[in-house]
């Protein structure tokens, strides 16, 4: 007899903590897994006792569920979501709904969804983030895919996801085929420029200010009862402070060359696609990639030099200089994904909320702050908002913090201290607040080099000319286009 509500594929530990979520909020799931002594072990482990039916194979947990069937992959994004849609399609019905919950890729949501669709069935990508323990607690939600699925999912998505204080549901339908993806893709931008920013300022607490690791924790400890309250910021308070067994200070252990999944980079290469600045995330990206050069740059350590200017000035002054410049980072950080979000949906035609997505990553989510709560309301108040940093709390908060963000980027310069994604958001900010840059004379060079043409401020924009800079190129330019 078909009784359970949903069913889900894959018992890695973010599907076996989604599967106890659904359960404790009164959903009876059906599991399967390919390696199907993991459906036992887990029934025999942490399911004990609960309503989770165990499947061994694709036609039983069908079987097992109410229509319209819902299915949950929890695999590794790639060719093992194909192969399981491949696998379990043709035992569905009309109107049963697929459902990605992994970090695939949005592109390749777009091909699956339409793909499932014109098998008759309905298709859900979507992100889930809040790792381990947000899946099983209350994670933040990201659905996009095909409309009509949403009405099915919807109360169970709403139900296991986390909820802001105010009681809000940290899930709500994103947009179409991929959008769900994308947007949690973005999200995970927005979350290496966070890390890396926050890794900048411990930088120069450390090497410009020479604070130990107690005084570091005490700095982020009162930061996150402000602007910064935020949960990467509560995370680097408790490491900050963590000591092993043996009394050791675990964060001075740690080799510093990171890691990456891969959808930072993809952020970055969507944004370079649609064209969009997104230079923060950008240098996040490429920290990581330097940082990872561990054997080049203990070698390089030896041969090249850096400035022998130590900071002189008073420590409470310039930490609260770095809170400021953080903050104003932090605000262009998310006005670059926003921008992002706005031309994606122009290109792939999705009906984007943006204040619901600020919703949607105000509890669950890595980049969870009170922070965003700010960036609902600006959306709120204006939902054809050109740019963050032009809405007027915002704005305001700039104004207030551009001193002090300039003073860090300065003291950084001065000091040797790199850091990249702090700058990059003030050069950002300072080359979109003018209205004319040099690219007047970029466009001039491509022109003399390359006859692409420009445009002219005394005509009307989209009419292009040519200069025959040397007399000796004739008048035949080549096509204008962009890249």
């Amino acid at each position: 007899m078909s009784q359970a509500d949903i069913g889900l594929i894959g018992l890695a530990v973010m599907g076996e903590n989604l599967i106890l979520n659904m359960e404790s909020k009164g959903f009876t799931v059906a599991c399967y897994n390919r390696t199907t002594s993991k459906v036992d072990d887990f029934l025999r482990g942490r399911g004990q006792g609960k309503n989770i039916i165990g499947c061994h194979s694709v036609e039983e947990l069908v079987a097992a569920l109410k229509k319209p069937r819902k299915v949950m992959l929890m695999v590794k994004a790639g060719d093992a979501v194909d192969a399981i849609i491949d696998q379990i399609i043709d035992h569905l019905d009309e109107g049963d709904i697929l459902i990605d919950g992994g970090n695939s890729h949005f592109p390749d949501t777009i091909r699956r969804t339409e793909f499932v669709e014109s098998k008759g069935r309905l298709y859900i990508g979507t992100g889930v983030s809040g790792g381990e323990e947000g899946a099983l607690i209350g994670p933040a939600i990201m659905p996009g895919g095909s409309p009509a699925a949403w009405k099915s999912v919807q109360p169970i998505f709403q139900k296991i996801a986390a909820h802001t204080a105010e009681g809000d549901p940290c899930c709500e339908w994103v947009g179409e085929n991929g959008a769900g993806h994308f947007v949690k893709m973005v999200h995970n931008g927005i979350e290496y420029g966070d890390m890396q920013m926050i890794c900048e300022t411990y930088h120069l607490m450390k090497g410009g200010l020479g604070m130990n690791n107690e005084g570091m924790h005490q700095v982020f400890a009162k930061w996150n009862e402000g602007e910064l309250d935020s949960y990467l910021v509560e995370i680097t308070r408790d490491i900050l402070h963590y000591k092993d067994e043996q009394g050791r200070e675990v964060i001075d252990l740690i080799l510093d060359a990171a890691g990456q999944k891969g959808t930072g980079k993809w952020t970055v290469r969507t944004a370079l696609d649609l064209g969009q600045p997104l230079t923060l995330i950008g240098e996040a990206v490429f920290a990581r990639c330097l940082s990872a050069l561990k054997e080049e740059r203990v070698e390089a350590a030896k041969h090249l030099e850096g400035p022998a200017t130590k900071f002189n000035g008073d420590r409470n002054t310039f930490l609260e200089d770095l809170r400021q410049a953080l903050y104003a980072a932090k605000i262009v950080s998310y006005a670059q994904g926003y921008q992002l979000m706005r031309a994606a949906a122009g290109e792939y035609k999705w009906n984007l909320n943006y204040g619901g997505i600020a919703l949607i990553w105000r509890g669950g989510c890595i980049i969870r702050s009170v922070f965003l709560g700010k960036i609902k309301e600006a959306f709120e108040k204006n939902p054809n908002l050109m740019n963050l940093l032009l809405d007027p709390f915002f704005k305001d908060a700039l104004k207030k913090a551009l001193p002090a963000w300039r003073r860090v980027v300065v003291m950084a310069t001065e000091t040797g201290i790199p850091i990249p994604a702090i700058s990059s958001a003030l050069a950002y900010y300072d080359g979109y607040r003018h209205d004319r840059l040099p690219a007047n004379l970029l466009q001039a060079q491509r022109d003399y080099f390359g006859a692409h043409t420009y445009e002219r401020i005394d005509k009307p924009r989209g009419e292009f000319f040519h200069t025959n800079w040397t007399g000796r190129g004739g008048d035949t330019a080549a096509s204008t286009y962009t890249v």
